[in-house]
């Protein structure tokens, strides 16, 4: 489902739907760099509905929010599993009712003819539900990736919120 809406109009859905639900919201960034809680903490009373953000830029961060060393080993950071392994672990840390994790290559440099510049993994993860994951391989320089990961992740939580109706 392509959704058409601007970032504006997406949060404040997700902040209608996770407010009359009584829900928290969590993130646990990486290629984002804290972009994305820096966006949503932008809408006054945001407080009232994001638990916040753990920016797990390097490899020993995540491991010690819990993702696994073997994940990173065998999968690397970029990859479906840091990512679950990241949302579940920040839903937990941050007592929340629904987290989003990112992990990507944001460029210049990094990319593998595997993983390129502009993959990102996303994983919503409601509580009591297993992780959603998803992965899109954005275009352009380091700040559009981010962007684009930041619009691509609001448009993730509004359909895992869409799709997980009750608390």
């Amino acid at each position: 489902m392509q959704n058409q809406n601007t970032r504006e109009e997406n949060i404040e859905e997700i902040k209608s739907i996770l407010i009359s639900r009584n829900m928290k919201l969590s993130l646990c960034e990486s290629c984002t760099g804290g972009f994305f809680s820096k966006i949503l903490t932008d809408y006054p009373g945001s407080s009232n509905w994001f638990r916040g953000s753990l920016v797990a830029y390097s490899n020993d961060i995540k491991e010690k929010i819990g993702v696994g060393k073997n994940t990173i080993t065998t999968e690397g950071a970029v990859s479906k599993k840091t990512a679950e392994e990241m949302a579940i672990s920040i839903l937990k840390f941050m007592d929340a009712d629904i987290s989003l994790a990112v992990t990507g290559l944001a460029g210049p440099d990094g990319g593998t003819n595997d993983k390129p510049v502009g993959l990102v993994f996303f994983s919503c993860c409601p509580k009591g539900v297993h992780p959603k994951t998803e992965s899109h391989l954005f275009s352009g320089n380091r700040d559009d990736i981010r962007q684009k990961a930041v619009d691509k992740g609001i448009e993730i939580i509004l359909d895992c919120l869409s799709g997980n109706k009750s608390k």
